[in-house]
């Protein structure tokens, strides 16, 4: 098919401003129809895809997120009049959260390197002795691996709210600017990540629940709303991590309705996880998403499918 003309393939994965104007304009001489007139209404969840996941340069880059990237665009323009809406979630960070090197300090005061793993043991021990709110973060270490089943992971700096990291990869803005146009239906942004005191990789509930954060529980009402929808189709970034929490969430909540885990959809080639040393993610995020289509969740692709 021929793609708008303001899209490069070359230049996904590389930083410049958006040309929105372009991209709005393209989409008013596409000749769709509104949103509001779709009989099946089909969405497209896109899952953190921000410049620090998917560019190769930046904090937290996910090897194949390029090419994940331009497979979705792509998927975008050819599906354009089935894919009724855009839901695209920002994780959204500051520089001092309990996930960051800043949180943690060793005896001799260093920070912990990218990609450690802390266990409860470790801040009960005093190997890792909490910067801030103590109490609380030796409570966190041992509800995460009670209630969660994992230990606390340290990341690079990323996504920091005001930085360039925490954009969605230009060539897709530009992509959910068109289709937003063609359709007449302006993109849902979602915000996650802002709590300082607990990580959030689904974009439906932090890991553990913080009570007095309007933000601290599970987001019914985005689930109940992307539920009404006839086809949920889930790409972004990272399968292991984000994406695979966030579908999570949704095997939970929807565990009694099966009518609706079959409309949700996961495109595989429009996601790819986190290479870490000495943690193989994404044979763990194959190993759940297996077990998640036993019980009718959808594995697709780009290329399979059909809207």
């Amino acid at each position: 098919m021929a793609y708008p003309e303001f899209y490069k393939p070359e230049k996904v994965g590389t930083l410049y401003i958006p040309d929105t104007g372009a991209a709005m304009a393209a989409g008013q001489s596409a000749n769709e129809k509104a949103a509001s007139e779709d009989t099946q209404r089909n969405t497209l969840l896109l899952i953190d895809a921000q410049v620090d996941f998917i560019h190769e340069d930046a904090a937290l880059s996910v090897p194949g997120a390029v090419e994940d990237t331009r497979r979705t665009i792509e998927w975008i323009f050819k599906h354009l009049g089935q894919i009724t809406s855009i839901f695209a979630s920002l994780d959204s960070h500051t520089p001092i959260q309990i996930f960051s090197p800043s949180w943690w300090a060793d005896k001799d005061g260093n920070h912990p390197e990218p990609f450690t793993l802390i266990s409860h043991e470790d801040v009960k021990s005093g190997k890792w002795n909490a910067l801030y709110q103590p109490n609380w973060s030796i409570e966190y270490t041992e509800r995460l691996e009670e209630f969660a089943k994992k230990q606390l992971m340290i990341w690079p700096y990323h996504t920091l709210i005001g930085t360039s990291g925490h954009s969605i990869t230009p060539a897709l803005y530009e992509a959910i600017a068109y289709h937003s146009s063609a359709r007449q239906i302006p993109p849902r942004f979602i915000v996650k990540g802002m709590i300082s005191e607990t990580e959030n990789y689904s974009i439906f509930e932090p890991e553990i629940k913080v009570k007095n954060d309007p933000n601290g529980g599970l987001n019914q009402v985005l689930l109940n709303e992307l539920a009404a929808y006839d086809k949920i189709y889930v790409a972004g970034q990272a399968k292991s991590h984000c994406v695979l929490e966030s579908v999570s969430s949704m095997m939970r909540y929807f565990a009694d309705k099966p009518e609706i885990i079959s409309k949700i959809y996961i495109l595989e080639d429009a996601m790819s996880s986190v290479v870490s040393p000495g943690i193989d993610f994404e044979a763990i995020a194959q190993e759940t998403f297996s077990k998640f289509a036993q019980n009718g969740l959808n594995i697709s692709s780009t290329s399979q499918a059909k809207l």
